[in-house]
């Protein structure tokens, strides 16, 4: 089975990586099918990389290989992601992706241009970095009322409190520290944590807009910064304060 990457920074090269270095096992657990890299799509040149002649920089090579049906996007960004991804779903491909941007913001239209051919539009990867938390939440929790999610949803706040808790640093050294050793996303307090959540939100209740609030009693004890660093969705059923 042949399966095309769209993107090929550290997430597009790290699937070619596991598709390829996992080939012996892989077939055992897809009813004997091997997996295939059969393109590469970048506007990059990566003229010493060992699968330079898979590379194309014309998404159409993608879109009208008949053999190919299944497509990685990791490409991030909303636009061209979108347009790509509809197009592909629309020709019955399946679409797995690690774009939590995406998801958040145009996951219902693709969840549903997906059932409508018959593909395949999974986004496991765009939260949680892989853990396994959208599909225990569509299937293995189906018949469960989700009360709400809390969570810290990247590697800079799970450092950053880390620091704060173990260390006794404050929020203000902790920061500082995680922007010196290169950990610190500029979004940390913005769209990060929200697209995140949105998948989150979507696999627990469906897509529609989630609220988002810090934990309350944190600010109520003066630490404004702290409680940006963990999100919650729906949380009255579990947060005593509103």
């Amino acid at each position: 089975m042949k399966v095309a990457v769209m993107g090929y920074g550290t997430v597009g090269s790290g699937v070619v990586e596991v598709i390829e270095h996992h080939s012996d096992i892989i077939p055992k657990r897809t009813g004997g099918k091997a997996l295939e890299i059969s393109h590469i799509l970048d506007l990059r040149d990566f003229p010493n990389d060992a699968h330079k002649d898979l590379f194309t920089k014309d998404f159409n090579d993608i879109l009208n290989d008949e053999e190919t049906k299944i497509v990685a996007e990791t490409m991030g960004g909303v636009n061209p992601a979108f347009d790509f991804t509809m197009k592909l779903l629309k020709a019955g491909k399946s679409v797995v992706t690690s774009n939590k941007e995406l998801v958040a913001q145009r996951g219902l239209e693709l969840l549903q241009a997906a059932e409508e051919s018959g593909a395949n539009y999974l986004f496991e990867a765009s939260v949680g970095g892989g853990i396994p938390i959208i599909r225990p939440l569509c299937q293995c929790l189906a018949a469960n009322y989700i009360e709400g999610i809390a969570g810290i949803l990247n590697g800079t706040t799970n450092f950053i409190l880390t620091m704060m808790i173990e260390k006794g640093m404050s929020f203000d050294e902790a920061l500082k520290i995680a922007q010196e050793k290169g950990y610190a996303e500029k979004i940390m307090f913005g769209h990060d944590k929200y697209n995140k959540l949105g998948g989150f939100y979507g696999g627990a209740y469906g897509y529609t807009r989630f609220p988002t609030f810090a934990i309350p009693a944190l600010r109520e004890m003066g630490y404004e910064k702290e409680a940006q660093l963990i999100t919650v969705a729906n949380p009255a059923r579990f947060l005593s304060h509103s």
